[in-house]
C-alpha cells in the first residue's frame, strides 16, 4: 500500500500528515497517531509533515503550540519541511470555497439561524435524521434579500454512494443522502474545518492520511471537496485513508481523564522514558509476531499501516511500566543519571548517580522511583528518618548498630563480598537472621526502609560515611 490514492491514482511519493489541534496538551491518542504517521512516512522513504490546526483562537495559545511540539521532539518525530500553521491559510481556504461556487458545486445558503433551528424542530418532531434540507441549493440568490448575509455550502450528490477503500477498515460506504450540503464558508466568511483540513491535505500533497476513526465519517464528506475540485485544480488526488481504532482504558471504555494520564507530558513526569512510549504506542493496535519491543529503526524497517488492527487496543499501565523499568534497566547510566539529577536537587551529583547506577535501577519502574531511590546518597548528617525507618530504631536495635560499627570500623576490605561475610558471621552469632540486622542498618543509612541492596548501600556511600551515619543512631 505505498502508494496509490483511493481513486486508483499512479502511484507517488508517499506524504503523511499529523495535524493536531492546540487544545492544552498532546493526548496519548493523537500521539500515536503523529507516531503511525511518521513510521509510514518513514518505512516508505517519503515525507512526513506536520500541521498544526490551530483555528480556534481560544484555545491556541502559543503556550498549548509549544506543549505539542515540545512532545513530539521529547518522543524523537522529527517532521520534514517547515509547520504548517492553518489559521496563516484561511485566505487560500477562502479562494476554494470561492472557485467551487464560481464552477456550480457549492451555493449560497441565505436560510437563517431561525429558520435552521425550526427546520431541526420539524426534523426532530417527524423522528428524520437531523441535517440540512437543501432549501436554497436551487434557488436564485437574488430571491435573498438585499445584503442579506449566507453561507457557502457544497452540493453534495443526491443519488448513489460513496465508497472509501480504507486502508484499515477496509471498504467502508456511505448513501449520498447522507451527506448533506454542508457548510463551507461561515457567514463571516471564515472556513470551517471542513473545507480547511481538505484544502491544507492537498496543498500539503497529502498521499495518505493516517487518522483516528472518529474521523472516518468525516472522510466521507472532505472526498466531496476533492471530488468537485477535480475539475478546477491540478493536484488534488484522492488520498489513501486508513482510519485507526481509537485507545481505550482498561475496562474497554474509551480512554478518558478516569483513566489516568492522558497527555505526553503527564507520562514524561511520571519518570517514563521517551523510548518506552514509542514502544508502548507503537504496540498499541499493531505487532509484529511476539515481538514486544523494538529499537526505533526496527520500527521504521518493520512497520506497515496494513498490519493496525481493526478493534479498539487497551492501554494497560502495569504494562506500560513493566516496560519502563526493562528500558530503564538497559538504558546508559550516565544519561540516567543526568535525567534524575534535577529531580533530587542541586547537592545531587552526576558522577556518583552514574557509578551507583548499576544498583539503583535494578527495580526501579520510572526515573521519580530511581530518583527517590537515589536521593539518599546525597542525604546531609544526621539523617531526617521517616517515620517507619524511626519505628525500627528502639533501644536493641541501636546497641546492634553500635557492634556493627564496631565490626566494619575493623573491615580493611570495603567490598560487597567482604562486608557481606562479615555481617552474615554477626548475625550468625546472634543467631539472627540477616534481616534482623539489615533493616535497622538500612534505616540508619538512608532513612528509609527500602533501598537497593543493603551491602550495595554500604559500598555506594563508602567507609567514612557510612560508619558515621551509623553512629550517629547507634549514640542517639
Amino acid at each position: 500500500m505505498a502508494s496509490s490514492g483511493g481513486n486508483g491514482s499512479k502511484q507517488r511519493p508517499v506524504v503523511t500528515r499529523f495535524a493536531p489541534s492546540p487544545t492544552g496538551f498532546l493526548h496519548i491518542g493523537n500521539a500515536r497517531t503523529g507516531l503511525f504517521s511518521w513510521l509510514y512516512a518513514r518505512h516508505h522513504g517519503g515525507k512526513a509533515l506536520l500541521r498544526i490546526e490551530d483555528t480556534d483562537k481560544k484555545r491556541s495559545t502559543q503556550e498549548a503550540i509549544d506543549v505539542i511540539l515540545d512532545g513530539l521532539d521529547w518522543l524523537g518525530l522529527d517532521f520534514d519541511g517547515e509547520t504548517v500553521y492553518q489559521s496563516q491559510r484561511a485566505d487560500r481556504h477562502a479562494e476554494v470555497a470561492r472557485k467551487l461556487l464560481e464552477a456550480g458545486h457549492a451555493y449560497k445558503c441565505f436560510a437563517t439561524p431561525e429558520e435552521l433551528a425550526e427546520m431541526r424542530e420539524q426534523q426532530k418532531a417527524a423522528k428524520q435524521p437531523l441535517r440540512y434540507d437543501g432549501r436554497w441549493r436551487d434557488r436564485d440568490p437574488s430571491e435573498a434579500p438585499e445584503g442579506a448575509p449566507y453561507t457557502v455550502r457544497i452540493k453534495t450528490p443526491t443519488g448513489g454512494e460513496t465508497v472509501i477503500e480504507d486502508a484499515v477498515q477496509g471498504r467502508v460506504k456511505v448513501d449520498n443522502r447522507e451527506i448533506d450540503d454542508f457548510i463551507l464558508l461561515r457567514a463571516d466568511g471564515t472556513p470551517t474545518y471542513m473545507l480547511a483540513v481538505v484544502v491544507d491535505d492537498m496543498d500539503m500533497g497529502c498521499t495518505h492520511i493516517i487518522r483516528g476513526d472518529d474521523h472516518l465519517n468525516n472522510a466521507f464528506r472532505q472526498i466531496q471537496v476533492i471530488r468537485a475540485m477535480q475539475g478546477i485544480e491540478e493536484g488534488w488526488e484522492e488520498p489513501t485513508y486508513a482510519h485507526v481504532p481509537l485507545i481505550h482504558g482498561n475496562d474497554g471504555a474509551k480512554l478518558s481523564k478516569r483513566h489516568g494520564a492522558l497527555g505526553v507530558r503527564d507520562y514524561r513526569e511520571m519518570g517514563i522514558l521517551p523510548e518506552t512510549l514509542f514502544n508502548y504506542l507503537l504496540r498499541l493496535g499493531w505487532g509484529h509476531g511476539d515481538q514486544e519491543e523494538f529499537s526505533r529503526e526496527e520500527a521504521i524497517a518493520l512497520f506497515d499501516i496494513d498490519a493496525v488492527n481493526k478493534g479498539p487496543s487497551r492501554f494497560d499501565m502495569k504494562k506500560l511500566l513493566n516496560m519502563n523499568g526493562n528500558y530503564i534497566r538497559k538504558a546508559d547510566d550516565a544519561r540516567l543519571a543526568s535525567l534524575i539529577a534535577p529531580l533530587i536537587g542541586p547537592e545531587a551529583d552526576e558522577t556518583v548517580l552514574a557509578r551507583a547506577m548499576p544498583e539503583l535501577k535494578t527495580r526501579a519502574k520510572d526515573l521519580n522511583e530511581l530518583a527517590d531511590g537515589a536521593a539518599f546518597l546525597f542525604k546531609q548528617r544526621p539523617l531526617a528518618l521517616t517515620e517507619k525507618a524511626a519505628g525500627l530504631l528502639d533501644d536493641e536495635a541501636r546497641a546492634r548498630l553500635a557492634s556493627i560499627a564496631e565490626r566494619l570500623q575493623a573491615e580493611t576490605d570495603w567490598t560487597i563480598e567482604a562486608l557481606e561475610a562479615s555481617l552474615k558471621a554477626y548475625a550468625e552469632e546472634l543467631e539472627l537472621g540477616l534481616g534482623k540486622l539489615a533493616q535497622p542498618l538500612r534505616a540508619a543509612l538512608t532513612g528509609q526502609t527500602t533501598s537497593p541492596g543493603i551491602f550495595d548501600v554500604l559500598v555506594l556511600l563508602g567507609r567514612e560515611e557510612s560508619l558515621a551515619r551509623i553512629n550517629d543512631q547507634a549514640s542517639s
